[in-house]
């Protein structure tokens, strides 16, 4: 269920004294970020300033998550389980969300492969005004989006040569440059890998 302050009185918070677990995801690699909770007054106060609030247990008060560090989280969607006692908060994180300095409050465990590569290209965005000489990444951008479309038509006929003669060692490598560029090609196109992902959603449900 989508949480709106419409529906707000909809969630179980009778279960747990008016306070429901929230988990944190990232918007967009869909990394789990950190839990906390939640009272009406902390949802209320998420959903009216798009701002990540909880009810800390310790201070005994609403807290904005960054109202010290910076490192706030701006809400994208706060959804609700089917017991309606849970809640996901999608959300974009300025800064490291661990009070540890660290982006989640998970530091081990292996990241599964459609987190990773949101997070690959959170890095290739980051690099579109770095200097050209601070890495391959900042010289493709510098060089424009014709070269870069140049290199996905490159790495895109060796894949499917690499295919062809079933050499999978190279195909894997071919592949792996080919999102690569596909990626970086997107970021200078001011396009992210959501848009393509969304498309690929619509068409699977019959809309386009």
């Amino acid at each position: 269920m989508l949480v709106t302050q419409d529906n707000l009185n909809a969630l179980a918070w009778d279960k747990m004294d008016d306070l429901i677990p929230v988990v944190v995801q990232h918007a967009v690699s869909g990394k789990i970020l950190m839990q906390g909770y939640m009272n009406p007054q902390a949802a209320i106060k998420t959903l009216e300033t798009s701002t990540v609030t909880f009810y800390s247990r310790s201070k005994q008060r609403l807290w904005t998550k960054g109202e010290s560090s910076g490192h706030t989280l701006d809400l994208v969607e706060l959804s609700a389980d089917c017991d309606q006692d849970c809640l996901i908060a999608l959300a974009h994180p300025n800064g490291p969300t661990c009070h540890l300095g660290t982006p989640s409050c998970w530091q081990q465990g292996a990241t599964p492969g459609m987190t990773f590569i949101g997070e690959l290209e959170q890095v290739l965005a980051g690099r579109k005004q770095a200097s050209p000489d601070s890495s391959y990444t900042a010289s493709l951008y510098a060089k424009g989006i014709k070269r870069i479309a140049q290199k996905v038509g490159e790495e895109g006929v060796e894949t499917a040569l690499a295919a062809t003669v079933a050499d999978l060692e190279e195909l894997k490598n071919e592949s792996a440059d080919l999102l690569y560029h596909l990626i970086v090609l997107l970021q200078a196109s001011g396009l992210q890998l959501a848009d393509v992902i969304e498309l690929l959603k619509q068409r699977h449900q019959g809309k386009t």
